[in-house]
Formats: C-alpha cells, structure tokens, sequence
C-alpha cells in the first residue's frame, strides 16, 4: 500500500518513541485520523474533551515521564485552542510538540472557512521552532528537528500539515540540491561549567556562614548531590513550587515551599542568609530573596539565557545541575559549625506544628487547610499529584510534605486554571502503574475538570492501577482572586464576580461510573480520602470548605493587613469570619511564646556567638 504523508508522520513518531498523542478529532486532520486507522492507532490517539485540555494532558504526560508530550489539532478553532496548554508548556519549560492541521493549500489566502494564519497565531509560543509541511520532501526533517527542538529547548513546538498535504504520497528526500536529509538519533550530552568558574563558586560558597540553597526543578536529576552540597555546607533548602518534589521533605534542613505560597521558614532563611546557592531555578518573585547586598550568590542552571536573571549572582555557572554539582563537591569545605542549620531544623519543626494548629483549628463547615493536612500522611508512597491553580495551591505547598518516591507538579509560570485535572490524566498515561491524585478548586472543576473526568472514565481501563482521585475544594468562591483583591487592594469581595453555584461534583462523577463521596463535616475528611484511595478505580470526593480562611502568607506585611481591614470596613460579606479565622490562623505562629529567629539571631551575635 501507498504510504501518505500522514502515515509516514505516525511512523516517525512512533519510531522516536511516541506512545500516546493527546487530541481531539477535525476536518484539517482528517488525513491523520485515516493513517491512525491504518496504523491501528500506533501511536495512541487519546482523546480529550477539548484541544485546550489535549495540549495539557500532553504537558503533564511530559513533566511525569521526562519523555515528550505531543498534541494534535485541527485547523482554525481547533489550533487556537491548543494556545494556553502550550504556553502552559512554554513557560514551565517542557517539550511538547503540537501536529496542527491547515486548510488545503489551494485555499490558503481565499479568505476561506476556517482559515487562520497559523505562522502569526503560533509564532510565539513556538518561537523555538514552528514550519509548515508544503511537500512531502520536507519529511522526515521538519519533524525531526521539532521533536529535537523540543527536547534541547524545553520548549513546544509546531508542525503545521495542510489537509491535502497529509493525504499526498510520500516521497523522501532525494540525493539533489536543496534537499535536507535527516536521522533520528538523539544521544545524551551534559553541560559543565569551567574550572575557574567552578573554583570561583567554591570561593564564595566557603566564605560564607549561613548558606541558603534554593532549588527548582532543574534540580530534578541532582537529588543526591543537592542533599550533599547542603549537608556539606549545613545549609537549609528551599523549595521552588515547580521543584517541590526535588527534595524530600523528611530531610530537617528542607524548609518547603517559597513564595506567596511558601513557608515562614523559607522566608525567613532568604531573609537572614548571608550566602545563597541556586540550583535549577529561575523563581521570579526577587522579593523572597535576600535583600541585595545582604548576600553573595551563586547559580547553576542549564540555560545560558535564562542565567543570572533574578538576583546579583557574583558566579553564574552554565551546567547540567548533576554534573555541575559533581565537580563542585570535592571543592567546598566541609562547615563544622552547625548552629545555623540546628536553627533552621529548628524553624522547620516549630512551622509544621503551627500548619497542624492551623489545620485543626474549627471552620464553617470545613477548614480547607484541614483537607489537605488530612491527605498528607493518607498519600501512597509512590504517589502522582497535580494541583490546580488557585487557593487550593496554598494549602498543597504547605501541608503536604515531600517523599523520596512522590512526584508533584503544577502550573507553576503561567498558573493557569483548570490543569488539574487534564495534568492527571497525561499522569496516568505516563506512569499507568501508580495512583495520581489531582488537587482542584470548585472554580477549576466547573472550568474544564468535570468534562475531564469522562475523559478520565473513558480510558479507566488502559491503567495499571486504575485510582485516580481528584479531591475538591468547594466553598462557592472564586477565593484566590477574592483574598487577592482583599489584601492587595483593599477592595471587598464582588460577589457577581466571585460567587459560583454549588454543583455536586460527586453525584457527576458517580453519573460516569466513578466513585462519588460528597463530604459536609470535618469527621467525615480523613475517611472520605481512606475510601478515595481505596477505590478501584477514578473517584471524586468534594469537601464543603469555608471560604473565609484566608491564605496567610508567610511575611504577611501590615500594609496587607491593613489593605485586609479596609475590605472589612467597605462590607465585605465574608467579614466576620474573615476577622475570625485570620486572627486564630495568625495566632498560632506566636504560640508558644517564643522568639522569631531574627531575634534570636540578634540575641546570638550579641552574645558573641557565631549564627
């Protein structure tokens, strides 16, 4: 038989080890979908709800496998859709390549029904590399040189294949001029920086006292050596959003998350560090940071443009974080003096007492830190969890703690709603064998989660193990957007924007053949997650959260505060439980009594001893 350009494209994938492509059918590919039945569907045709959510699942099927995701649209409507997964992508740095289909080329420039130029819509999120297939010849190397792009950029990328293109016969590259013949091999390679330059670094890193590590997840390779830089150093570690999962939180010196999001003892390393270590970061809120001067620096990080970008680092080092770190190791000195890192062990210990006071503390009808606190220790060891963008990556990155086996992921640049639930699915596909748990707001699940899970009952067969859990935060209110416009505006809530209805995402999931738990009293939370992650197969279960416990962040300022306060004057609704929970949530970082670190910092340098 024949073999069409959309045959030969199905091949290649498969040939450079593409399982699974992530879609939604059209007419601009129907030329793939023939060669899809040709194929036997080799490669896999998953189909989503929705192109918006195939470009997602392929970006968590890629940051779950270390592997690359790949997408699949028709033209017009079907390509602009592909647009916020594959920012998605281009943001948390991921390769992803998008298949787009085109009108046929005898129609291009006619004005013709779903015509779009395809080259200005895609010409920024796949800046990388972005080509349109116009003759069969230009096969295999534009596809080659996409799926390379992708993985040496970490980036999306995208093909673009009129419909009549995919149907013509294919014919390879000849011998002549002006033909680009391609190969499919990709072997590994590592960056290192120079010798001076590492030598450098470990002039810095020696001098200094109290050392800081941050770590993103380009640290992901590097656990080993991250935990031997900072065991070496008697450093503490803070965690990136993005590179939660990098460290285990059962090490003392990991202090969690950083940011907005973050731990006090996060902030309060950054704060009085005098010496700070980045490894595989570009976390962009330099407010977190030391205060400039405060602290010389160093940074590794694999991409030269991306280096250097945050902070005043006196050595930037170009490098694969592991290899980097290797050669690194036997420069530093070891520091014998471990004050600085018992203190902050120490923090660590103190915040999680106060995260279990804060959790356990009563709410109307359910305290949504509670939920989350109630899942942490329930987690199966070799768990997949993704979390949806809004306050519900609050009490993620605060209460559930780290193992070695866990992976977790987010939205971490573009924090886009509703990539919880389709980030779990592509999980599932990546590693079929263990269970995922996607952490959702109500907002997100009426975004595009509900529709997700037939998607995610559709394919409950194809896995291993078939739980998949989502858990949802319903408390009616769009609640990250409304403390935002409450702490940094000091504007009340506006209930014609925030509010949303009640739906029962458990008698939706059970409408699909899912286990469905619908849970109204705090006794019900931790047997509502026993049976969730007990059932065999996907399973919702919905938890009533009070919208009026706030997301306390870690340096809460008074001009917050006050901005707070000012939204209580104006009537905000939620008001009175607003000033209720805030002051019992703030209280707990005070009890018992005992000194913040700055002062007992203060108290040691006044002593004459050595912090």
């Amino acid at each position: 038989m024949t073999m069409t350009v959309a045959d030969y494209v199905l091949a290649r994938l498969s040939e450079w080890g593409v399982g699974d492509v992530y879609g939604y059918p059209g007419d601009g590919i129907n030329g793939l979908l023939a060669a899809w039945g040709r194929s036997e569907n080799e490669p896999r045709f998953i189909q989503a709800r929705h192109e918006e959510m195939a470009a997602l699942e392929a970006v968590g099927y890629a940051k779950f496998s270390g592997r690359l995701g790949v997408c699949a649209a028709t033209s017009g409507p079907g390509a602009i859709h592909l647009l916020n997964g594959l920012y998605d992508a281009k943001l948390d740095h991921v390769p992803v390549v998008a298949l787009v289909g085109q009108t046929h080329r005898s129609a291009m420039g006619g004005s013709y029904q779903q015509e779009v130029d395809l080259h200005s819509l895609f010409k920024d999120v796949a800046s990388d590399f972005l080509e349109t297939v116009t003759v069969p010849e230009q096969l295999p190397n534009v596809l080659d040189r996409a799926i390379r792009t992708a993985y040496a950029r970490r980036a999306p990328t995208a093909v673009i294949i009129p419909a009549d293109v995919q149907e013509l016969e294919y014919s390879p590259p000849t011998h002549e001029f002006k033909m680009v013949p391609s190969s499919l091999d990709r072997s590994g390679w590592s960056a290192v920086p120079s010798t001076t330059a590492l030598e450098r670094a470990a002039e810095v890193l020696n001098a200094g006292n109290r050392v800081a590590m941050l770590v993103g997840q380009g640290a992901a390779g590097a656990r080993a050596e991250v935990q031997q830089v900072a065991e070496t150093l008697g450093a503490g570690v803070a965690k990136a959003l993005l590179g939660l999962d990098v460290l285990s939180d059962e090490l003392p010196c990991v202090t969690g998350a950083i940011g907005l999001l973050g731990t006090r003892p996060s902030y309060e390393l950054m704060r009085d560090c005098d010496t700070l270590l980045t490894v595989g970061s570009s976390f962009p809120y330099t407010q977190f940071l030391p205060e400039y001067g405060k602290a010389r620096a160093v940074q590794i990080d694999l991409d030269p443009h991306m280096i250097g970008l945050r902070y005043p680092y006196e050595v930037n080092l170009v490098g694969d974080a592991r290899e980097t770190l290797l050669r690194l190791l036997p420069l530093l000195h070891r520091k014998e003096d471990r004050d600085w890192q018992e203190e902050i062990i120490a923090d660590v210990r103190r915040w999680r007492e106060v995260m279990k006071r804060r959790a356990e503390l009563s709410a109307d009808p359910i305290n949504p830190e509670y939920v989350a606190h109630c899942l942490d220790p329930l987690l199966p060891d070799d768990a997949i969890i993704t979390c949806d963008s809004g306050s519900v990556a609050n009490w993620y990155a605060r209460h559930l703690r780290m193992r070695a086996r866990i992976r977790a992921s987010l939205s971490g640049t573009l924090a886009t709603m509703g990539c919880g639930v389709p980030y779990a699915i592509g999980a599932k596909f990546a590693q079929p064998e263990r269970p995922v748990v996607a952490l959702v707001g109500d907002g997100a699940m009426q975004m595009n989660g509900m529709s997700e899970l037939i998607t995610a009952a559709k394919y409950r067969d194809a896995w291993e193990d078939p739980r998949l859990v989502v858990g949802v935060w319903n408390n009616q209110d769009l609640n990250q957007v409304t403390w935002e416009m409450r702490a940094m505006g000091g504007a009340p809530q506006f209930t014609p924007s925030q509010e949303i209805p009640d739906v029962s995402y458990a008698r939706f999931a059970e409408s699909l053949g899912m286990t469905g738990i619908r849970v109204e009293k705090p006794e019900q939370v931790e047997p509502a997650w026993r049976e969730a992650l007990n059932a065999k197969g996907p399973a919702v279960v919905e938890f009533l959260t009070d919208p009026s416990v706030p997301p306390i962040p870690p340096h809460a300022t008074w001009e917050q505060l006050e901005s707070t306060l000012e939204a209580i004057i104006k009537g905000d609704q939620a008001r009175a439980g607003m000033v209720r929970h805030g002051l019992k949530a703030k209280m707990q970082e005070f009890l018992p009594h005992r000194s913040s670190r700055a002062q007992r910092v203060t108290d040691a340098s006044r002593a004459g001893h050595r912090g």
